[in-house]
């Protein structure tokens, strides 16, 4: 019997493993080259490319409790998570034969609805699958982001030699694998049971994970708003589309082993400085992006995407568990996501899609490093709250 039950599990590995892998495809085909297509091919403005690339984190805040009540409602989080994944494929599609603004926006928003069920229900499908089988959640995580290092390499590849309205074919034909995938996993029942109200009442009596939310909307949203200003950034160095694919592939590969050693790192030199260490890492590469350096020494220090983004997101989150109560663990992460995901994500691109185009790209980078300081100065204070609390 347990031979059966280890068998039943490495193949359930692997289809979180595919799913994941499929899914961040799916987000490295469109989104690190959508900010160029509505530039070069459309032809939008800075502050229109902004208001478009900002709808999904925005929707994301409204939208996922939403998806986290009809999980609830319905406790089919799987079915759920299948018909959000072909609907996206079905919208991206029809994104790609739209050039006027209004309707670029109108599909935007409905893209962002469907597309915004897929991570939270998708990690919380492996959470309780990792709190049952002590599979470490990192190691399932990593095929996400080789996943879309591979997607930027091949969708930058196609897209420069075919066109780049290959970004919205590629996303829709691996969402549709992602959905059989997702057919694949756990019938997790009991995922979202989030209760936002008896939560945040709990939640009142931990003060730094409030103020560690403020850390991560202002670290957090520029590292998920890159992938936005990323592409252009590299293309106006000259790398043109396939470097952009190139750029991707190696930040989004380099995170794959940080992602496999965050428990190292955390055992030897504690969680909260890893967090530090991630955020001074990441300001540290904003900082040198503001310089314009030569497209070799973008490529030379893209490790440092790997290092910070590899060690803080699984860190952050296994930081919250650590800092809230127990019974109000899926509450925390819930804000936390919508907090760093959502709102700081929005937040950063809509002002870094003004500040494109008031002061070109490098702009951008100077905001993001301006935000990274202050989240990470925030972060210092945590242990001194600590201590008071003590």
């Amino acid at each position: 019997m347990e031979v059966f039950i280890n068998r039943a599990d490495r193949a359930t590995n692997i289809y979180f493993y595919l799913f994941y892998f499929f899914v961040f495809f799916g987000f490295g085909s469109l989104f690190p080259l959508l900010s160029v297509y509505l530039k070069d091919v459309v032809g939008l403005t800075g502050s229109q490319i902004g208001i478009v690339m900002s709808i999904s984190p925005i929707v994301m805040i409204i939208v996922q409790p939403i998806w986290g009540m009809v999980s609830d409602a319905t406790r089919k989080p799987i079915v759920i998570l299948t018909t959000s994944l072909i609907f996206a494929a079905f919208f991206g599609l029809i994104f790609s034969f739209l050039e006027n603004y209004y309707f670029i926006i109108l599909i935007s928003v409905l893209l962002a609805i469907v597309q915004s069920a897929v991570v939270p229900l998708s990690d919380s499908v492996a959470m309780n699958y990792v709190q049952r089988t002590n599979i470490e959640y990192g190691s399932i995580r990593l095929w996400g982001a080789i996943g879309f290092a591979v997607a930027a390499l091949v969708v930058g590849w196609l897209s420069e030699t075919v066109h780049l309205k290959m970004i919205f074919y590629s996303f829709a034909i691996v969402f549709c694998i992602s959905a059989f995938m997702a057919l694949q996993l756990p019938k997790e029942s009991d995922s979202l049971h989030v209760s936002i109200k008896d939560g945040l009442l709990k939640l009142k009596k931990v003060p730094q994970y409030f103020l560690f939310l403020v850390c991560t909307f202002l670290i957090l949203g520029p590292i998920l708003a890159n992938n936005i200003y990323f592409g252009i950034f590299v293309d106006e160095l000259g790398g043109g589309l396939a470097g952009v694919g190139l750029a991707f592939l190696l930040g989004a590969g380099s995170e794959a082993p940080f992602m496999k050693a965050v428990g190292h790192f955390i055992q030897k030199l504690g969680i909260h400085k890893v967090l530090c260490l991630a955020a001074l890492v990441s300001a540290l590469r904003w900082g040198l992006y503001v310089f314009e350096p030569p497209l070799w020494a973008v490529y030379a220090t893209i490790f440092m995407q790997g290092f910070s983004i590899g060690l803080f997101i699984p860190a952050s989150l296994q930081y919250v568990r650590e800092i809230t109560p127990k019974s109000v663990g899926a509450t925390a992460i819930s804000l936390y996501s919508a907090i760093g995901n959502g709102l700081g994500n929005w937040f950063c691109t809509f002002i870094g899609g003004m500040i494109l185009e008031a002061f070109r790209v490098v702009g951008v980078y100077m905001f993001f490093t301006a935000c990274t300081v202050i989240g990470m100065s925030l972060l210092l204070l945590i242990p001194i709250m600590n201590d008071r609390k003590g």
